[in-house]
């Protein structure tokens, strides 16, 4: 009976091999028979000429890089497991420095170092020390890969001698056509690039690529993933702008991730030397000598002139080291904001307020002079949006009322910088060399002064958002020191040892509603990036124009957390020409369609009321006038249910 089987069994054998074309029969004795069919998609003539467009293009980008001294920001979150919202942060850190490309691409190596500083501030010592201390951070134990991989997919070989490329889809990354391949490192070769690659079909350039790094089993823990953008910011020219790095934890059940990380790159222009004008002779058609006509100034008035000599040295010096926005349509929204804070309290000042951004991630404001500053993640964080999908202003009106109240009560800036040659120092040391922040008696007193500007019949809801923001970063400041540590202005927590940080506008807590991660209608505070984006190369800030996600369930608020990024991508678009002067004689502007000077305020003796900035007077709520086009709407008188 066995052997009846046995023989059927050849025998169905024999009919199988007879059945078989002749080209699909292998006879390898001792080996198993290998695939042909290895899944991916040859690219066609076309395709493989857009291929070598890249490669091309990428060798170009590497040259732009070596000219430049961008600054480069890192924030890493790591995360642990939570009952409710699966996780939460649970340490951060946070890496700022200005990197000199022509030091870093080429044939070093970038190991990363035991002895390598901590703190941020170490990292401006030189390109070495950051990148050596941002890859102890990531846990990067190899090469130069560590860092540059996550701006470029490979500074030295991205060639079709060590990579593979193979056709995926067709694909639009906002208005830009793209190609996608996937690249796989040549038979062999360790710790190069392993992922997907966009090519735009017009100039060939790489705009986005993700992925992580070939390697042995063994050494797989070295490696993370990336997903890397670029922008482009010249006719061409894609340059890296932001990415994002996440790694799970496989130690932890529930698909928790063990740290994310976001990149953000600036400046690329800041070496760009400025035009000489010390020979250039300017004369003015036309206009008639007036100096003898002009005012005094007096005892008071030279003080204040002095003081605001200081204020522009330091905030040109800041822009110029990169740390500060650049003048843009979002600090005019801003400053109408700050003014009319002093408007609704009827509260004069010879000049008005101006607001600038500062480029920084850690949450801090600050007052220069009459110029505020806010860093961009405080302005992202605090945006909140309300149930009808507008942006609410309750939390800026507080953060601002502070800093406002600093300048209503002369807690100025040191006067030293008045003199040019207190800013004479490397770019690398700026802040270690203006202390801008204020002592712990000013923010006090400006803590007692902000309650009573925010008492005004208009901002009576700030307090009320503002008091829940708080009450969210209080359930995370312990988990976030970095985020929470002002680099040059002030933080929110007050500068003291408390087990339990406390903020300077705690008494601001009270007043918001309980927080309740459950309740899905309330949204204290925003994820990081969350309403402003910036162009590298100008360093301007532009809002977002984001359709509102609705909130499903308590994990998807992630209040100031890293989240991945995903941008709008569009070509280069040159600036406008500048708009004709209007002809003399031509009609007024409309009332409200600019915003007031803070010195045309009526003093508080007169019964004429200063006029609050409204640009949007058709649509605005009486209990509140809006700022100008673009802004988040001043808060209304309704609670913080929003989701």
């Amino acid at each position: 009976m066995i052997f009846r089987k046995a023989c059927m069994g050849l025998a169905l054998a024999s009919i199988v091999v007879l059945a078989a074309p002749a080209h699909a029969i292998k006879i390898l004795p001792g080996k198993k028979k290998q695939p042909d069919d290895t899944g991916y998609t040859k690219p066609t003539p076309a395709q493989n000429q857009l291929i070598d467009r890249a490669i091309a293009r990428e060798a170009e980008v590497i040259k732009v890089l070596k000219e430049r001294a961008p600054l480069t920001e890192v924030y890493i979150q790591t995360m642990k497991p939570d009952p409710e919202l699966l996780q939460v942060p649970e340490s951060d850190q946070h890496f700022l420095g200005r990197v000199e490309f022509s030091k870093v691409i080429g044939d070093r190596t970038y190991e990363t170092s035991k002895t390598s500083s901590g703190g941020k501030l170490g990292f401006f010592k030189n390109s070495l020390s950051f990148i050596t201390g941002l890859g102890k951070a990531l846990n990067l134990e190899f090469n130069e890969a560590g860092f540059m991989q996550m701006l470029l997919i490979d500074s030295k070989d991205f060639d079709r001698q060590h990579y593979n490329f193979y056709f995926v889809r067709n694909d639009f990354l906002g208005s830009v056509a793209t190609t996608v391949f996937d690249v796989q490192p040549a038979k062999g070769s360790y710790g190069r690039f392993f992922g997907r690659i966009w090519i735009e079909r017009r100039g060939g350039n790489i705009v986005r690529f993700n992925g992580s790094f070939n390697g042995s089993q063994a050494t797989h823990s070295e490696y993370y993933h990336f997903d890397s953008w670029r922008t482009n910011v010249q006719p061409d020219i894609w340059l890296p702008n932001s990415f994002y790095v996440e790694e799970s934890n496989p130690k932890v059940p529930g698909n928790i991730v063990k740290f994310k990380a976001v990149g953000h790159i600036w400046g690329y222009a800041l070496k760009v030397p400025e035009k000489e004008v010390e020979n250039t002779s300017v004369e003015v058609q036309g206009a008639t000598d007036v100096s003898n006509e002009a005012q005094d100034v007096s005892p008071l008035g030279a003080q204040r002139e002095w003081v605001q000599q200081a204020e522009d040295n330091v905030i040109d010096r800041l822009t110029k080291a990169g740390l500060l926005a650049a003048p843009s349509e979002f600090d005019k929204t801003l400053a109408a904001l700050a003014n009319n804070i002093l408007a609704y309290n009827q509260i004069p000042l010879s000049r008005p307020i101006r607001v600038r951004t500062l480029l920084t991630e850690p949450l801090e404001s600050l007052a220069v002079g009459n110029t505020v500053l806010l860093s961009k993640s405080l302005i992202d964080t605090t945006a909140v949006i309300t149930a009808d999908g507008a942006q609410q202003a309750g939390n800026l009106n507080a953060i601002l009322a502070f800093e406002v109240a600093h300048v209503i009560l002369g807690h100025r800036l040191d006067t030293k910088y008045a003199f040019s040659d207190r800013l004479l120092f490397p770019d690398t040391s700026a802040f270690t060399h203006i202390p801008m922040h204020h002592t712990d008696k000013d923010n006090e007193e400006a803590a007692k002064k902000t309650v009573e500007l925010l008492n005004a019949k208009e901002l009576q809801d700030a307090p009320t958002y503002f008091g829940l923001y708080l009450q969210q970063l209080s359930a995370r400041v312990t988990a976030l020191p970095d985020l929470n540590k002002a680099m040059i202005g002030d933080s929110l927590i007050k500068n003291d040892k408390d087990k339990v940080p406390t903020f300077w506008l705690s008494a601001l807590q009270a007043k918001g509603q309980k927080l309740d991660m459950k309740d899905l209608k309330q949204m204290a505070a925003m994820p990081l990036s969350s309403f402003l984006k910036f162009d590298p190369w100008t360093d301007q800030v532009i809002t977002l124009h984001a359709a509102q996600e609705p909130i499903l369930n308590p994990r998807d608020k992630m209040p100031f957390e890293v989240t991945p990024i995903y941008l709008r991508l569009s070509y280069y678009t040159p600036p406008a020409a500048p708009a004709a002067a209007p002809a003399a004689g031509a009609a007024a502007p409309a009332a409200g369609a600019a915003a007031p000077a803070a010195g045309t305020a009526a003093p508080v003796q007169q019964q004429a009321t200063p006029a609050p900035v409204d640009g949007n007077a058709g649509n605005a709520p009486q209990t509140a006038p809006a700022p100008a086009n673009g802004a988040p709407a001043t808060g209304t008188s309704t609670p913080p249910q929003n989701q």
